[in-house]
């Protein structure tokens, strides 16, 4: 019998557990903004409050990242998630370590069906994807907040409890010396798909468990293979089943492969039974060593609410789905960036309360449809019915010759940044702005999220105005949290130069139209007269004032 190697486990880093100061004190001390749980969505909210200079306590109950043992759990970070961490300043350092990929195909058996390239559509600083295993972006982060020093990040912090009120949320906390209690003005739980604090309150969140089951493979070998996503829907190396096949960081390749709903998870994740897999789908003299072998099943959940008077739900404590298409752990990270600076804002005292209904407003109808997107991959790789398996086999059978029949093959459509609907603050809705690279007129390079990267502002791009114009809004736009830069034209303001990608992005195509983005990159407002009233009424809108 062929002997099945595995590789060194990886060495995670661990912080210290420092005693907190309210341990043994009677005073319940009130922070304006606790975290609970250091995971992707909880960190990228703690960093992105940090580079606001925006203090906050973050409390876990371990004392690493990731979890104990190697597993890859969340690889996929797209286009939108790179955008943030740039202007969280840990991207590159996310892309030095990661694997940039844009193409992907996809198989029926041994034919394939159709291939894409996403970055065809990408005007972005930053690539459609990154593969990194989970555990080093949470390190990233992690060492980030650190560098920035204005976050309290308390290790072997579990939270046991807490008492909602009208002016804050008391906070319930055991430590390896003892329990205490604080007071959170905002609290935001992060704490993942089981979160304590939903139980604990009884709050539904409609779950919805799928019988659909896979194992994972985190391999190292040493055929070369493309840097592509590869997916089969039935491959004849998994007695018809789905595959996917990613390169990870390490040279560690990650493999799913769909199981007959019936199995037994201990067995499909024995070393031979894996290695088996394996060596159907590699061939007999290919060389390789597991990292990491698990099972998995998967959940959809939804909260009706996302936020409870002063208690938030951000990640999988909010909402769950499917793991086709990286649309998991992405939504989380932007769950963050989408609150992070409406708290910081609150928190400064520059928006009033009615800004943080927003987050619930626009994150929930991104969530709600993420579920539904993914639901509609799990149907697709694992039909129900009969109808539904017809219906597959005529898709794939018609794909591979007629283009109209490939949008119908469903694997996983890929995270992309959602769109908002309209409501109080977006009166016409709003989408994603890219991350463009532009130049100064010095010729220095710049980009959109370096524009927004410092403080907490509203971003107004002035295609060509003239110094009257800027003239006649300076004394309005000084008492705003609004920076101004024009795209050409000689004003006197910091001025970038014209890019046709810009205003295609905008909606811009005349000298003098004012675009209004938000600290997160979303588009607020398009002013085609943008008169000291009109730039205030975008700007107050866009923070829910009055």
């Amino acid at each position: 019998m062929e002997a099945f190697h595995f590789a060194p486990e990886y060495q995670l880093p661990h912080w210290p557990f420092v005693p907190p100061p309210e341990l043994g004190s009677d005073a319940v001390v009130r922070h304006p903004i606790v975290i609970v749980g250091a995971g992707p969505a909880g960190l990228t909210l703690a960093c992105d409050l940090a580079k606001r200079g925006v203090p906050a306590v973050l409390l876990d109950e371990d004392d690493t990242v990731g979890v104990r043992g190697a597993s890859s759990r969340g690889i996929c970070y797209a286009q939108k998630s790179l955008e943030i961490f740039e202007r969280l300043g840990i991207y590159q350092r996310i892309a030095d370590k990661g694997i940039t990929w844009s193409f992907g195909r996809t198989f029926s058996g041994e034919t394939e069906v159709y291939n894409f390239n996403l970055q065809a559509s990408s005007v972005s600083a930053q690539p459609p994807f990154i593969n990194l295993q989970q555990f080093y972006l949470e390190w990233f982060l992690v060492d980030r907040l650190l560098e920035l020093g204005v976050v309290d990040l308390r290790w072997k912090n579990r939270v046991t409890r807490i008492e909602p009120g009208e002016q804050g949320v008391r906070v319930e906390i055991e430590t390896p010396a003892g329990a205490y209690a604080i007071e959170a003005g905002y609290l935001i739980d992060a704490s993942g798909a089981n979160s304590p604090i939903r139980a604990q309150l009884g709050l539904d969140a409609h779950v919805s468990r799928s019988t659909d089951r896979w194992c994972i493979s985190d391999v190292r070998f040493k055929k070369p293979l493309p840097v592509e996503r590869w997916t089969w829907v039935d491959a004849p190396f998994n007695e018809g089943r789905a595959v996917w096949q990613h390169l990870m960081a390490d040279g560690v390749w990650r493999i799913d492969y769909q199981m007959p709903e019936d199995c037994d998870t201990a067995y499909i994740s024995k070393p031979e039974v894996a290695g088996a897999r394996l060596r159907e789908q590699l061939g007999p003299g290919v060389e390789f060593e597991f990292v990491w072998i698990g099972p998995y099943g998967y959940r959809d959940h939804l909260l009706d609410r996302f936020r409870h008077g002063r208690l938030f739900f951000i990640g999988d404590s909010a909402h769950v789905v499917s793991p086709f298409g990286a649309r998991g752990g992405n939504s989380g990270i932007q769950d963050a960036a989408n609150l992070g600076w409406k708290l910081a804002l609150v928190a400064q005292g520059r928006a009033g309360e009615a800004l943080l209904d927003s987050y619930d407003a626009e994150r929930r109808p991104a969530a709600a449809e993420n579920l539904k997107v993914t639901s509609r991959t799990a149907r697709f790789l694992a039909p129900r019915s009969q109808a539904e398996h017809t219906m597959r086999r005529a898709v794939l059978a018609l794909a591979s010759r007629y283009p109209f029949a490939r949008a119908l093959v469903n694997t996983g459509r890929m995270s992309v940044a959602n769109d908002y609907p309209a409501g109080r603050n977006l009166l016409e809705g709003a989408r994603s702005v890219q991350n463009l690279p532009l130049r100064w007129r010095d010729g220095g390079p710049c980009t959109l999220m370096q524009l927004l990267a410092e403080g907490t502002h509203c971003l107004g791009l002035w295609f060509a105005p003239t110094r009257e114009q800027v003239q006649a809004v300076a004394d309005t736009a000084a008492s705003l949290p609004l920076q101004l830069v024009a795209i050409g034209g000689d004003s006197g303001l910091p001025t970038l130069e014209p890019d046709d990608a810009l205003g295609t992005q905008l909606g811009v195509h005349a000298p003098g139209s004012f675009c209004l983005l938000r600290p997160d990159a979303y588009r607020a407002a398009l002013l085609q007269d943008p008169t000291p009233a009109a730039i205030a009424a975008a700007v107050h809108t866009a923070l829910a004032h009055g």
